[in-house]
């Protein structure tokens, strides 16, 4: 007999690969929660109670400054998981969890999971792995935010989006995202990006539409990318990138 429930644990980035006996061991505490368009999963301080595989549907994690500015952090997508550094540490939630649409996750309870990692150091082992390579993702934005100009920046981060929520079409790769939250990522104002997409718009490397965008030269935003590296020794980018 299949269980639907089981098969997405086990095909979640967080989980797979390994044996059967610990995803059985996962899925006999695992437990389905539902959220509707907007709510809220948990929010930037709570306590770290459970942590989150999504079955189907998108959630948006936020991140809020001191001066209550909001940044977007990540969107999740079938198949990844999200609040599992809290759930390890024990220390509060360091972003918000709101949906973007009607979503279906599993959640593992901190006490199951910490019971399931210390019977099973293979476990532990492998999640270990996959948190130095978040990790790593995290350096990669602070990197981003220091050394790229805010061109490269822009365009750095729409290839990223692109190549982790982005759909191929014949005239280039769709991305569903508003001008609004595609700010907000970068921590700038909706003002700049809109001009610097109009502008790339005008050269033919994108083209807009509501609430989304359409990358027609990916190679050109990656020149503006690598240019935006200081000491990179290629030539600077145009003014009006």
């Amino acid at each position: 007999m299949r269980y639907p429930l089981r098969d997405a644990l086990a095909d979640n980035q967080l989980f797979r690969g390994l044996p059967d006996r610990i995803i059985d061991r996962l899925f006999a505490v695992a437990v389905r929660r539902t959220y509707l368009k907007g709510e809220r999963i948990f929010s930037q301080g709570d306590e770290g109670d459970a942590l989150y595989c999504v079955v189907s549907g998108r959630v948006r994690i936020v991140a809020v400054g001191g001066t209550s500015q909001e940044v977007f952090l990540n969107i999740i997508e079938p198949h990844e998981s999200f609040g599992e550094i809290a759930v390890i540490d024990g220390l509060p939630r360091t972003a918000t969890a709101v949906a973007i649409e009607p979503v279906k996750l599993i959640a593992l309870g901190r006490n199951d999971l910490i019971e399931v990692l210390g019977a099973e150091p293979e476990l532990a082992l492998h999640l270990l792995r996959l948190f130095c390579q978040r990790m790593r993702w995290a350096s990669d934005l602070v990197e981003e935010s220091a050394f790229l100009s805010p061109p490269a920046r822009l365009a750095k981060r729409l290839l990223s989006l692109a190549m982790l929520h982005g759909k191929a079409t014949e005239d280039g790769i769709a991305l569903s995202i508003s001008q609004i939250e595609l700010a907000k990522f970068l921590g700038a104002s909706r003002q700049y990006v809109n001009e610097k997409l109009q502008a790339w718009k005008t050269r033919g490397w994108v083209s807009l539409a509501r609430r989304s965008l359409l990358i027609v030269d990916p190679a050109a935003l990656k020149r503006i990318a690598g240019d935006g590296l200081p000491g990179s020794g290629q030539a600077a980018p145009a003014k009006d990138a």
